[in-house]
């Protein structure tokens, strides 16, 4: 227990070196881009792909929801394929333009067929909200790692916090009101360290819940100077942790490039990470002291 605050401090320092040295832009170390039949445009549930402005919609719904599947639908397509869209899950708009002919009196008084354009709107739900379709309908992303390169001690580790910890999808988060930590699957990462690097992150911020450490700096809304404080913590306690764990023996390159950003977004000086690196040894001593052998854990 002795040895684990000058590990944080080494880490601390590597991180603050990296940042003086500059350092590369951070970038998500997953991939789940390889989806169902490497489609890249969204699909009706016939496999059609839409066109137009209804590309763009369901483009800008998917990234900001995180959705890996291209395949959307209505309710009622959904219901006749024998799924069911999720309780609470909200549709997105797609547009549909065609035109009616009708048949008008001229000034001559000579009937003539015109033809009057018209758009309506209806709501399609992407089939990750979806269960009980066929399962041809869900993207499956191609491998990148072999789940035997999983790490045994890592995964006890983080499986002895208790959180409800979710894989799935195309995105790293953890959702304070439901209470659950959400990650892409192990194998869309591009290394091991990297899924317990991002699972690190993610964990350390699960301490932050009122029935834990009750740390919220402040926060109020996605991007203000408490959201970008807690960011700062969860990123050193995921280097602690893989220092801890033997994952890696020095920061990696990532953790020093991400808290960068945060850093510039608060306009503050670099020594505000002394602060943060002490939110983010509480939050890892408060894993640690949940595991069964916390001695032998952290010997």
């Amino acid at each position: 227990m002795a040895k684990r605050p000058d590990i944080y401090t080494r880490v601390t320092a590597k991180i603050i070196a990296d940042l003086e040295a500059g350092t590369q832009p951070w970038h998500k170390p997953w991939n789940t881009e390889h989806l169902a039949g490497r489609v890249s445009r969204p699909l009706r549930h016939n496999g059609v792909a839409y066109r137009g402005l209804n590309i763009v919609l369901l483009w800008i719904a998917s990234v900001a929801k995180g959705f890996a599947a291209p395949t959307w639908m209505t309710y009622r397509q959904a219901s006749e394929l024998g799924g069911q869209v999720r309780k609470g899950a909200k549709g997105e708009l797609v547009v549909y333009a065609d035109t009616f002919r009708k048949t008008e009196t001229d000034a001559a008084g000579q009937d003539r067929e015109v033809a009057i354009p018209f758009m309506k709107g209806y709501t399609v739900f992407n089939v990750d909200q979806i269960e009980g379709l066929p399962e041809g309908f869900y993207a499956v992303p191609e491998p990148i790692l072999d789940t035997v390169e999983r790490d045994a001690a890592a995964d006890a580790f983080f499986a002895a916090t208790g959180a409800d910890i979710r894989h799935g999808g195309t995105q790293a988060y953890y959702a304070v009101e439901p209470d659950y930590v959400q990650m892409p699957s192990f194998e869309t990462f591009q290394d091991p360290e990297s899924y317990y690097a991002t699972l690190g992150h993610e964990i350390t911020h699960w301490t932050r819940h009122p029935d834990r450490l009750d740390r919220s700096f402040g926060r109020k809304r996605w991007g203000d100077e408490g959201y970008a404080q807690e960011e700062l913590v969860a990123e050193l306690g995921a280097a602690f942790l893989a220092a801890d764990l033997g994952l890696s023996p020095e920061p990696r390159a990532e953790h020093a490039a991400y808290i960068d950003h945060w850093l510039r977004g608060l306009r503050s000086d670099t020594r505000y990470i002394f602060q943060a690196a002490a939110h983010a040894q509480r939050a890892v001593d408060f894993l640690h002291d949940l595991q069964p052998d916390r001695d032998e854990a952290v010997a």
